[in-house]
């Protein structure tokens, strides 16, 4: 009776507003405990989706050219295995040939430090080095006894890798290759109007994430090119596959790729003689400059520029979200919504006051 009663005082609209917005809450609740649960298989087929907006641009030139969709696909995709290949196989050797070096060279540069601490009256013992290293192989022999023990395991990591590579390169191959039916399957559930405005964020899209991957890539050759002529002027080692390991790691990880990509020919320097190191870090600051003011924006001008600050932004919530793979998403993210502010957000005449530098306002906006 008093349900009854309580029910006799609401507004006829209630219980519907009240069933609504219980039914709201659990479809949340349901669909927030499978995107938990479905978390890492989501991610996987984020980056394929992504890395498809990619290829777009390509495939769809060679399609224009009169190839078949799945052919081109099938074409990039094994031009990019075919270069992460080459890419792996120059830098083996290269590591293998360094850590031996670098390990039989221990004690010459214990032998140094001491002499150079000791014109400090700071005693350092290169014996204690030596039988550090000559203690080395029982390590080693101890370390391989005990990774019998944990093969499986990495055996089990492994194939899980592979199997997480394998499915973003499954969904990769199909959203791109199948693009164009699967944008027909989706707006054909929608008005012409919404289809339109579908296809023109779509556009912008691949605009600014073909632009980042080609813009970058054009980057890392002249990276590369440059710094392999450089290091051969010098004279350090190996210097096909360090241009390349330059070329590639500071273009494709942000903010500190530059960083990160030249530490590797330093100490390969480094370890041949220290004043090729000396050279080596003095091109890498140089050429940053270079790159930064020069190369850079006549590259990015028609593909993708972004203001430092947003760049560096983007890359943290990116890395936060989704590690690795989400810092190196997070910049053409950035530029897509960039694409979509300038495109939708209207601009208007500013007017005078002494806050605005009319030499420093963009050329894009009215001026007075």
């Amino acid at each position: 009776m008093l349900f009854g009663a309580g029910r006799q005082d609401l507004p006829p609209w209630a219980p519907a507003l009240l069933r609504r917005v219980v039914s709201i809450s659990v479809a949340l609740f349901i669909a927030w405990n499978l995107v938990k649960e479905l978390r890492g298989f989501l991610t996987l087929i984020l980056i394929a989706l992504f890395l498809s907006i990619a290829l777009e641009p390509g495939v769809a030139w060679l399609a224009r050219k009169g190839w078949r969709r799945g052919l081109a696909t099938g074409l990039i995709f094994c031009l990019f295995g075919i270069t992460t290949l080459a890419f792996v196989g120059l830098m083996i050797p290269l590591l293998i040939a360094e850590t031996i070096l670098l390990v039989n060279r221990i004690p010459e540069y214990a032998a140094n430090l001491s002499d150079f601490l000791a014109r400090f009256d700071i005693a350092f013992s290169e014996q204690r080095v030596e039988g550090a290293v000559s203690s080395m192989d029982l390590s080693l022999e101890r370390i391989a006894d005990d990774a019998v023990g944990t093969v499986f395991g990495f055996g089990n990591q492994l194939v899980a890798t592979f199997f997480q590579l394998l499915t973003v390169g499954l969904f990769t191959f199909y959203f791109t290759a199948d693009a164009p039916r699967l944008r027909r399957v989706l707006l054909s559930a929608l008005p012409p109007e919404r289809q339109r405005e579908i296809l023109r964020i779509t556009e912008i899209a691949i605009d600014k994430t073909g632009g980042y991957f080609y813009s970058r890539a054009l980057l890392a050759a002249v990276s590369a090119v440059v710094t392999w002529l450089v290091l051969i002027a010098i004279g350090v080692p190996y210097p096909i596959p360090l241009a390349i390991w330059v070329g590639v790691i500071s273009q494709f990880i942000p903010i500190f790729g530059t960083y990160l990509g030249g530490l590797l020919p330093v100490l390969v320097a480094l370890l041949d003689d220290p004043w090729k190191a000396v050279w080596v870090i003095a091109f890498i600051l140089v050429y940053q400059q270079l790159e930064n003011y020069v190369i850079s924006p006549q590259i990015t001008e028609r593909t993708m520029s972004l203001h430092p600050a947003l760049a560096f932004g983007s890359a943290i919530v990116g890395g936060t979200l989704m590690g690795a793979a989400g810092a190196v998403m997070a910049l053409p993210v950035a530029a897509t919504i960039q694409g979509f502010v300038s495109t939708y957000v209207e601009r208007h005449e500013l007017v005078e006051s002494e806050l605005i530098d009319p030499e420093e306002l963009d050329p894009s906006l009215p001026a007075d």
